[in-house]
This record gives structure tokens, C-alpha cells and sequence, in this order.
């Protein structure tokens, strides 16, 4: 199947692993020193899979943070002078840097977000994509010349660095959605506050290390570390300061509206990529045991802890019994663990809040009717935030599982009987980031691509994020486009300026 087991994951990295902590930096990074919180407060970091502290880094607070506003306003006003090429040549170090330390920032994505280590290493790679796609794009900023209706005018508009911006991203894509926004502003001519989630901090310090042996300059990136706790009134600042000119954030609906609401006082430019529902369609003309495979790969990458991972399987009527035994068959061959030991396919959820979540919604499927055709509860023998891949059948739109994003290892699998019904049921959500169908008639295909209520779709596919495509959704999964050539777009203004009185 697609999931790939950590067996082919070398000695050599496994065995790396075991120094590198002594190797992570450990204080925030603010106008290119590495400092602690004035508070003197910390918090720790916790490998999931483990339950154990793997660092404590620094607490900081809206004061702190306002130090790092300041830095990003000081280094933009030469930041933005730079010329395409050398904001270019930058990224391209910073990116040749990152890849010879994949093996090394991979077995921190392991240990602070708890995915398999081969995971990891995907994920650096696609990460890493971003800061090579943007080095390139970053001589790509084209204005435009149109044709001026008046004789003695000329009509031209330029894109222009959009300024300081703020970055707030989630735990569980560490690197890659750092990358993608910090490697499209940089490419722009923005300078960043970055504000990791506090459950991954050590990922993105490691980054800016990177960025500054990269000959990046001081307060062009910033890396603010803080807690849960903290976290609100550091979003609040970032979107309510008139300096900084642009926020990018990815995780919640309920958190993306809030921090949309707040960034209305200053009317500033707002990119969000939030939560999902996706829909994974399986037509009777689809090939089965593809669409298994892409099941897999789509629900179970990162314990079903992505935006754009498969929420509902919507199965077509007579192919809905021969779906479900055979991806019970392949969910059975998952293995649970920590994401460094040999084998290990399945990591944990990340903390006790989302298994906690992921434990109610199951058992409010049970005690409404639902069928557990396998797993259905916590896998406490393997550790305390890990929880058994669950598929379920016999699925109602009373169910929370019918309506909620899960964001864990539960395959929800709804029968349907025309496509018509099918495309009711995948479009009856206000979320509408990605979608995923199979079927092997050209028409069909045609026809639901176009149907579905959704930003991005997988024809006869389930992995679908690529550096070179935009990212984004429609209805409340988010505002804006991130990776390809409009990912920059989001941290530029374009400026007309007419000359007039010419001459010919």
C-alpha cells in the first residue's frame, strides 16, 4: 500500500538520532540573537509518542514579542531594497543547507510531532521544496505593462514587498508550513514574526539556525516561542499592531475566524488555511483496490492529523462491502508506536486534548448505532495518546463523526446510491478545503471535479500537495492560495503608476 513502513529507514539516521538533542537550539530567535523570555518563564516540549520532556524553551510574552515587531519593521526597510537576485540567492543557500540536515531535522519533526520517521523525512523534503520553489519565484515578481487607451500615457503596475507579516502555524506540518509562507515572503521582499505551535517550537528554531548560517540578515526572521497559554494574547498582538501589515495563519476554523475578526481594526491582508471535511468519493467505476490504497494514504499519513486528510468515505452502493473489507485488511496491518523504532507506521495524536476528542466522537458513533469493524478505542498498551485505527460503518448525520473534522486514525464509510446523492452528501458541510474521488468513467470524472465544493481535488488520487500547485479552500476552509506561482501574491501589493504628458 502507499503507507510505507520505517523499515527502509537507514542505520545511520536512526543512530544519529540519539545526538542530535544536544544539538537543538533552545531560545527564541529575535532580531538574530537567541534569547529567553524577560519573564525568565518556560515550557516544555513533549515527544508525544514518549510522553517525555525533550526541551523547554523560552515563555514569551507580548512584550517579548513586541521586541521582535520592532526587529522585523527595522530589517524590512533594507530587506525590501534587496534585489530579486540576491533575496534569491539567499533562499538558495538557506535551502542547500536544510537538505544536506534532513536527516537531522527529520528526527526532530519525530520526536516533537510524533510521526514515523519516514513520514518526517517526507516531510522535510516537501518543506524543503518550498524554499528551493521560492528561491526561484522570488525573480518572478512581474509587473505588468498595459496598453493606455490615452495617446500621451503609459499605463504600469509593479508588485511591491506588502511589509513586515505575521506567520502562526501548526504542529503538525513543523517544517513545510514554515516554509511555505516564510520562503514566499522572504522571496517577496517581507520580513516575519513567526509563531510556531508550542507543541513543535524546536522545528522551527532549527529553521531560523539554518536561515542565519544561510547569510539571511538579523530581524528578517523571527521566531517567537510561546505556551498555550500565552498563545491568545500573541495572536491578538500580531493581528491588532499596524506594523505588522499581513497575517498568514493555518489551523482551525474557530481560531482562524477570531484572528479574522482581529485583523480587521487595522484592515490588514489576512491568508488562511483552516480546517476540512474532505470527502473521499468511490464511484462503482472506480478500481477498488486503487482507491484502497488511496484511502490509506490520504486518512492514515500522520494518524489522520492533516488538513486535507480524507473525513468521510462516501462509498457507491455496490461497491461499498468490497471497500470495507479490503481497507479493514490493510487498516489491520498498521503499526502502532513510537516513530523511531523499525516498523512503526502509525504515531500518535498529539496531545491528550485531541485523543480525548477523537475518543468521543467514536463512542458517540457507538451509543448512537454506529458499526466498529475495527478498533473503536484507545490503544492504551502502546501509549496513552495513541488510539486504534477505527473504521466505521452504519453512519448517520446525527453522528459527530458525520459532521466534524476528526483529525485521528477513524475512517467514517457512508453507503450512497447516484452520484447525484453522492455529491449531496459530500458537499452538505461548510468546510471546504479538499476532496477526493475515484472512478474510472472520463464523464464522471469530469463532472464531480467540477461538482465538488472544495479548493483542491484528487482525481484517482490521494496524496495531493505539491510545491508547484495552490494550496487553499473555498467556504470556511480558508482565504487566500500558498505554494505555486500565487503563493507570493499574498505578500505583495500592486502598485499602478501612470506617466503621463509623453511625447511621441
Amino acid at each position: 500500500m502507499l503507507l510505507r513502513s520505517s523499515q527502509g529507514i537507514t542505520r545511520s539516521i536512526i543512530m544519529c538520532a540519539q545526538r542530535y538533542s544536544t544539538m537543538w537550539p533552545t531560545k527564541a530567535y529575535v532580531n538574530g540573537e537567541w534569547c529567553d523570555a524577560k519573564s525568565g518563564k518556560t515550557f516544555d516540549v513533549v515527544n508525544p509518542a514518549t510522553g517525555k520532556t525533550i526541551a523547554t524553551v523560552p515563555d514569551l510574552d507580548a512584550s517579548d514579542v513586541q521586541v521582535a515587531i520592532n526587529a522585523a519593521n527595522d530589517a524590512f526597510n533594507t530587506w525590501k531594497k534587496t534585489t530579486a537576485k540576491e533575496r534569491s540567492d539567499l533562499l538558495r543557500n538557506w535551502y542547500n543547507i536544510l537538505v544536506k540536515n534532513k536527516d537531522y531535522l527529520a528526527d526532530i519533526v519525530t520526536s516533537e510531532a510524533g510521526k514515523p520517521l519516514v513520514e518526517s523525512l517526507g516531510e522535510v523534503a516537501y518543506g524543503n521544496s518550498f524554499v528551493e520553489w521560492f528561491s526561484e519565484e522570488a525573480r518572478r515578481t512581474y509587473g505588468e505593462h498595459v496598453p493606455s487607451p490615452n495617446k500621451t500615457k503609459e499605463i504600469l503596475m509593479i508588485r511591491q514587498p506588502l511589509g513586515p507579516v505575521g506567520l502562526i502555524t501548526p504542529w503538525n506540518f513543523p517544517i513545510a508550513m514554515i516554509t511555505r509562507k516564510a520562503g514566499a515572503a522572504l522571496a517577496a521582499g517581507c520580513t516575519c514574526v513567526i509563531k510556531p505551535a508550542e507543541n513543535t517550537p524546536i522545528t522551527a528554531l532549527v529553521l531560523a539556525k539554518f536561515a542565519e548560517d544561510a547569510g539571511i540578515p538579523k530581524g528578517v526572521i523571527n521566531i517567537v516561542t510561546t505556551s498555550r497559554e500565552n498563545t491568545p494574547e500573541i495572536g491578538k498582538l500580531l493581528c491588532e499592531s499596524p506594523d505588522i501589515y499581513g497575517i498568514s495563519f493555518t489551523g482551525s476554523t474557530e481560531v482562524g475566524k477570531l484572528l479574522y475578526k482581529q485583523c480587521s481594526s487595522t484592515v490588514k491582508r489576512v491568508g488562511l488555511e483552516l480546517g476540512g471535511n474532505a470527502p473521499f468519493v468511490v464511484f462503482n467505476e472506480a478500481d477498488i483496490d486503487k482507491a484502497v490504497a488511496g484511502a490509506m494514504a490520504s486518512k492514515f499519513r500522520n494518524c489522520g492529523q492533516t488538513c486535507v486528510s480524507a473525513n468521510r468515505f462516501i462509498i457507491q452502493k455496490n461497491v461499498f462491502t468490497e471497500f470495507v473489507d479490503k481497507l479493514k485488511v490493510e487498516m489491520d496491518k498498521l503499526v502502532m508506536g513510537d516513530g523511531k523504532t523499525s516498523g512503526v507506521n502509525l504515531g500518535p495524536l498529539i496531545n491528550f486534548a485531541q485523543a480525548d476528542k477523537v475518543d468521543r466522537i467514536v463512542n458517540d458513533a457507538k451509543n448512537k448505532g454506529a458499526k466498529i469493524i475495527t478498533g473503536g478505542k484507545r490503544a492504551l498498551s502502546v501509549g496513552e495518546r495513541f488510539y486504534e485505527p477505527t473504521l466505521i460503518t452504519n453512519v448517520t448525520k446525527d453522528m459527530a463523526c458525520y459532521v466534524e473534522e476528526i483529525f485521528g486514525p477513524v475512517a467514517v464509510c457512508i453507503e450512497f446510491d447516484t452520484e447525484q446523492e453522492g455529491l449531496e452528501i459530500a458537499n452538505s458541510t461548510n468546510r471546504g478545503l479538499a476532496g477526493y474521488f475515484y472512478s474510472n468513467d472520463l464523464s464522471q470524472v469530469w463532472r464531480v471535479a467540477k461538482a465538488l465544493e472544495v479548493g483542491m481535488v484528487g482525481v484517482n488520487e490521494g496524496i495531493i500537495s505539491a510545491t508547484e500547485a495552490a494550496f487553499g479552500g473555498v467556504k470556511e476552509s480558508g482565504l487566500g492560495r500558498e505554494g505555486s506561482r500565487h503563493g507570493m501574491d499574498e505578500y505583495t501589493e500592486i502598485k499602478y503608476i501612470c506617466f503621463g504628458n509623453l511625447e511621441y
